[in-house]
């Protein structure tokens, strides 16, 4: 699927929870939709999920 038809169908996310869920639903959306967008770019640059978390646990 190409980057276009990802921003359609998020926009169009975004849009029906404005509507229907009003400007806090609007804001759990977006912030989701961020951080899904964020671990997914890492994730296909060849990291793993045990590589998401912040700290780093072989450092103390």
């Amino acid at each position: 699927m190409d980057k276009e038809a990802l921003g359609l169908m998020g926009g169009m996310a975004l849009g029906f929870a404005g509507w229907f869920g009003g400007f806090g639903a609007f804001l759990l959306v977006a912030a989701l939709g961020a951080l899904g967008h964020v671990a997914g770019g890492f994730l296909e640059r060849g990291g793993t999920p045990r590589d998401l978390p912040a700290t780093d646990r072989r450092q103390r």
